[in-house]
Formats: structure tokens, sequence, C-alpha cells
């Protein structure tokens, strides 16, 4: 069975992905999750927002030993150059490029404009084959409007664009009013590719302790549902890649959102609980599930339960809400 795929460009072996997880931090996890079947890896993500508080703390260390004595200054080095955890993201990517051959891309999660683009363009520079901008934004401010959310989302991509010449994905959520334009809108600004969807975090509450639970679940099979409709409903309506990234624990999941229409396939929970080498069982049930089915290759089916490939297209839509209530005794 031929599992190649296409994403945003770039040639894949499998469209089973590594997404943006903690064990990518390690260049030797890499090399396994290649030797294992991977398609692609996406680097852990490189958060803007932690590189300024650190470089917060060295400024404030600066200041407090340069008024004790002159010569304090000498002992450091300049700001510029101290880049706190840049060096060594870059560097990660500049060892996976060097040891793999697999597509490596950048995880990037900024807070500011200009974030966006220097590290964006430094990613490019290291190597990367393409950057995940993952846009973890959530509009508390009450005044600020859907339109103003949505912009803020367009200039971003735009900047990047305009800043690096490999593809650029962009994660998305699920909560704009207009899901399906906006998926468009970000194609226009320049999206190679959408991946389907990022998981908000979502506090909990200690009731004893009246106090914010800060922890984090894996996700679960049962989470495919929302991120598999919009894949199949937006499959063939937009040019750009599309990439699944929830719930994936098994190959019952990666078949569903190739189905759906997805170029490929991420997963981190089932690494996390079942190893690296989870990845080889994955594809070798899905090369059992395609000869089982008479597909050769990925082509032959992804897309054919998408919206504009099923017999009844309203069953993506209300029409099969209704009868689904009909049919509860």
């Amino acid at each position: 069975m031929k599992l190649q795929t296409n994403y945003m460009g770039l040639q894949l072996d499998s469209p089973i992905v590594v997404s943006a997880c903690t064990l990518s931090e390690q260049t030797d996890n890499i090399l396994k999750m290649e030797d294992s079947g991977a398609g692609a890896v996406v680097m852990f993500s490189l958060f803007e927002e932690q590189i300024r508080q650190e470089e917060a703390r060295f400024k404030g260390v600066l200041s407090e030993t340069t008024n004790a004595f002159a010569e304090a200054a000498d002992f450091f080095p300049n700001l510029d150059d101290f880049n706190v955890g840049v060096d060594d993201y870059l560097d990660n990517i500049r060892k996976a490029k060097e040891r793999v051959k697999i597509p490596i891309i950048g995880s990037l999660n900024g807070i500011t404009n200009e974030g966006w683009i220097d590290y964006s363009r430094q990613m490019e520079q290291a190597g990367a084959d393409g950057i995940e901008v993952n846009i973890f934004f959530i509009p508390g401010d009450v005044r600020m409007s859907s339109s103003e959310v949505e912009h803020r989302y367009l200039n971003i991509i735009e900047s990047i664009k305009r800043t690096v010449k490999i593809p650029v994905a962009v994660k998305m959520n699920p909560y704009f009013s207009a899901m399906g334009n906006m998926a468009l809108r970000m194609q226009h600004s320049g999206a190679d590719a959408l991946v389907l969807f990022n998981r908000f975090y979502q506090p909990d509450f200690d009731i004893n302790k009246l106090s914010l639970v800060n922890d984090l679940h894996y996700s679960v099979a049962s989470e495919i549902r929302l991120p598999l409709l919009w894949i199949a409903m937006l499959y063939g309506k937009v040019t750009a890649s599309l990439a699944a990234t929830t719930g994936v624990q098994s190959v019952v999941e990666v078949v569903k959102y190739l189905l759906a229409g997805a170029d490929v396939v991420m997963t981190a929970s089932s690494l996390y609980k079942n190893g690296i080498h989870y990845l080889k069982d994955m594809n070798r049930d899905l090369e059992n599930w395609m000869e089982m089915m008479g597909f050769d290759n990925i082509p032959a089916f992804k897309g054919s339960m998408s919206q504009q490939h099923i017999s009844d297209p309203t069953a993506y839509e209300r029409a099969n809400y209704i009868k689904i209530l009909e049919g509860v005794k």
C-alpha cells in the first residue's frame, strides 16, 4: 500500500504526523519518530512570552548588579546576543535536519507582531521545512468585536507570509461565528494549511481550596467529531491543505479523518500513552485497512466521506439533526 501524501507542498511518506509536543525536545526522539514511520514532525512550540519573561529577568539582574559596581556589566552578554530559549530551539531544528530526512516543521506561539515575524524568519534560516502558527488567543476583552479578532488572525498570517518563503500552517480554533468563511479568508491571507483544531486551555475549579486547577488531559477519541465535521465540510472548498489534530488514539481515528478529507493526521497523546514506536503500529494498521478495503493509495479514498462526495450532503447539516431527534423515543 502507498501511504504517500502531500501536505502544504511537502511530500510525506505517511499521513501520520507527530503534532507539537515535548517529545520532540530530544533529537534522538525525532530519529525514533522517523524510524517508526512518522510522515513529518511538528516541533514543540516556541512561546514568545516565556522568552520575554526570561529577558525581563535578565534585565532585572543586570540592572540590580550594575548599580552595585560598574564593572558588573562585563560579566553579562549583550541582551541581543542572549536570546534566551531561542538559540536552543533553533539548534534543535538544525540538529533534527542533520539527522533525519522527513520534514521538520517549527511551531510558533507568539504574542507580538515583531515576535511572529522575527522568530518565523529565524526558524526558516535554521532549516525548518515549514512553520505551524499556533495563534493561542482568547478574546477576554468583551469590548473586542468579532471583526477585530478575525483581523488579528489574518494580519498575523499576512505578516509571516511576507517574511518567509517556506509553507505556513495555521492552527485554528472552532469558535469563529462563520468557521467556513474564516478558513477561506485565512487561505486568502496566505495560509498553506489549516490545522483543526487548537485545544484552548480550559481551567477547572477546586471547590475545597477555592482555587483554579491547572492541568491538561490527553485528548480522547470522542473529541474527533467537531474537527471531523469541519474537515468534511471544508474538503474541496478550500485549496489549503487540511490537517486533523484532536483525539487520534488509533488507526480508527486516522482513517476517519482521511475519509473526511484530511491530508495528514496529527497525534501526540497516543505516543505519550503507548510510546513513539506506536507510530509503526498505526502505519501497519492503516496499510491493513487499505488492503482489506481494496485501496492502493491515500488519494483513492481521501475525502470520500466529505460533504461534497456523500449521497446525502444534508447529513452534515440541520436536516440530519432533526432526523436524530425524531429517532429518540
